[in-house]
């Protein structure tokens, strides 16, 4: 029987960085479910569907193919057979991908594939409601946190690193508005499982988020 940890939390927690290293610790793979929305906002950015033309982005989830496929021990997204790894981290994505992840048919579509993903195989999965939604069984589930501010400051740490022109406060707004969409949306909101671990990671190491993650999920 396949196993899994669902870790969900809100934007700039570090889900993806610790939920990569839990996975390669335990030999699971690890699922990005937030990649895959990410893909599709891509996608709807690229046809010139707004975020609100309901129609639009639902005939587009039908034309849209988004696959991952682990390539050399890494996670690959690919959105109609392209490999969109370098394309999908922008601020503009991002906010697309807040943005239709309301939407019913967007969700049905991924959350389907996700769920089969689990099915056949060990996973660790991270996203906004993998614990409630997603994978309801997992073994374990973790949700992670981190004040807004410490989210942004690691967010601008990235983009300088990357010479991309960015404003600190403008990143925390952008953040704190994110979360309150998250949190308030109609269609499974972000929220904490009932039976999820709490870790805010403000004054934590990335080794110490995954060192405990691990010794949780080898005492379940």
């Amino acid at each position: 029987m396949a196993r899994s940890i669902a870790i969900d939390g809100p934007a700039g927690a570090g889900k993806s960085t610790i939920a990569k290293r839990v996975a390669k610790e335990l030999g699971f793979i690890y699922v990005d479910t937030g990649a895959m929305y990410r893909a599709l906002a891509l996608y709807m950015i690229r046809e010139g569907i707004a975020s609100d033309d309901i129609d639009n982005v639902v005939s587009a989830c039908k034309r849209a193919d988004v696959t991952i496929k682990h390539e050399n021990n890494e996670q690959v997204v690919y959105l109609n057979g392209d490999n969109v790894n370098g394309l999908i981290r922008t601020e503009e994505v991002g906010k697309m991908t807040s943005a239709i992840s309301v939407n019913a048919a967007v969700r049905e579509k991924l959350v389907g594939l996700q769920k089969k993903l689990a099915e056949v195989t060990d996973v660790v999965m991270d996203g906004r409601d993998i614990g409630a939604v997603v994978l309801p069984n997992a073994d374990l589930k973790i949700y992670l946190t981190a004040s807004s501010r410490v989210r942004a400051e690691r967010r601008y740490k990235e983009l300088v690193a990357k010479n991309v022109e960015c404003n600190l406060e403008e990143i925390e707004k952008d953040i704190i508005d994110r979360d309150y969409r998250d949190m308030h949306r109609e269609l499974s909101p972000l929220k904490q499982a009932d039976d999820a671990v709490f870790f805010d990671s403000s004054d934590m190491t990335i080794d110490e988020v995954k060192d405990k993650i691990i010794e949780l999920y080898k005492g379940v």
